[in-house]
């Protein structure tokens, strides 16, 4: 129960420093964003607690939620000075209502004839661990990869793993993931310090549940 609330907590402010550090929203998205998460976990506590299923309902909302943070803060990382191709929208569309199966699958589709597209890669990643219940999948982690490769300098695959790892209640691997884009991260790198904070809150997280040490 307790590391369960803990993951929230910690999910929660990783999620706040990425929309604040890594992503640079400007301080009414900061309003917004900030008002979602607290949302959020106002509604998580009322309704159900760690570990246990919400009823259809709240889990809907909590989907719909889940997916607009997730596709703003994706799309924040990107240049929009061109609109993104009609699959993404169409995807993106799905993905904000918490329909996160037909979003991946549109994205599939989308990715056999733009199979460089960085950003689609990455919406693919968030999809299927939506999909999955939060849950980190090898196709979402294939996906995740494949956006890296193609463009190694944008650090979003990296630390969105690692938010997925984190939801999914894996914080070890959350904190190796987002200790390996920080190890890569130039010293300008406006998201450093945002990062560095994120791996510092994780480290001591870990210090403090023994049953997670030696993982």
């Amino acid at each position: 129960m307790i590391e369960g609330w803990l993951a929230i907590g910690a999910l929660a402010l990783a999620a706040f420093a990425l929309a604040a550090f890594l992503l640079r929203l400007p301080r009414e998205g900061l309003a917004l964003f900030g008002a979602v998460l607290i949302f959020g976990l106002a509604g998580y506590a009322w309704q159900g607690s760690p570990g246990q299923p919400a009823s259809p309902k709240p889990q809907q909302v909590q989907a719909s939620t889940q997916g607009e943070a997730m596709v703003e803060g994706r799309a924040a990382l990107f240049d929009r000075t061109r609109p993104p191709p009609d699959y993404l929208l169409t995807s993106d569309a799905f993905a904000r209502r918490g329909r996160f199966g037909d979003a991946a699958g549109l994205l599939r589709k989308g990715l056999e004839e733009n199979p460089e597209h960085v950003e689609g890669w990455l919406a693919l990643g968030l999809a299927l661990v939506g999909h999955a219940d939060g849950f980190v999948t090898p196709a979402a982690v294939q996906a995740f990869g494949r956006a890296k490769a193609l463009k190694p300098d944008n650090p979003g695959a990296e630390y969105f793993l690692g938010s997925a790892y984190l939801q999914s209640g894996e914080i070890v691997a959350a904190r190796n993931v987002w200790a390996g884009l920080l190890a890569n991260t130039p010293a300008d790198a406006p998201w450093r310090e945002g990062l560095e904070a994120d791996v510092a809150r994780l480290d001591d997280m870990i210090a403090r549940a023994p049953m997670l040490q030696g993982q």
